[in-house]
């Protein structure tokens, strides 16, 4: 099956080797947001099987932009998977008070994160 993923990091560079792994590897679609604001608007315009979220961005940050997916009911429903450099032991405890399918550590595995976002996810 296709999916479609909404790739949310405010690195150019990183989100388009994410979208690059998950279209070429996972063959799924993407669509790309650079910050919080532009992930809300894409989200609740755009069918969206689910939404990669970095934390750490300017402006909005990934907690922020999560607590407005949850608020809407157009994009509540929507799972999230954490995509984060902040791995560190009072953060996974706040990420685990989160209604989150999981969390990819940065620096992630290119070849593997179709495969961990298969797994959080239970898509076959």
């Amino acid at each position: 099956m296709t999916y479609c993923i909404l790739v949310v990091d405010d690195e150019d560079s990183l989100r388009d080797l994410v979208c690059t792994c998950l279209e070429d590897l996972g063959s799924w679609t993407t669509i790309a947001a650079a910050s919080g604001q532009e992930a809300l608007v894409k989200a609740e315009t755009s069918a969206i099987d689910a939404i990669l979220l970095d934390i750490s961005m300017p402006g909005m940050d990934g907690f922020q932009c999560y607590k407005k997916l949850k608020e809407n009911p157009v994009t509540q429903h929507i799972p999230i998977v954490l995509l984060t450099a902040k791995v560190l032991p009072d953060e996974r405890i706040r990420f685990a008070q989160m209604e989150v399918a999981g969390t990819i550590a940065k620096p992630f595995d290119p070849t593997l994160i179709c495969d961990q976002i298969a797994d959080l996810l239970n898509w076959d």
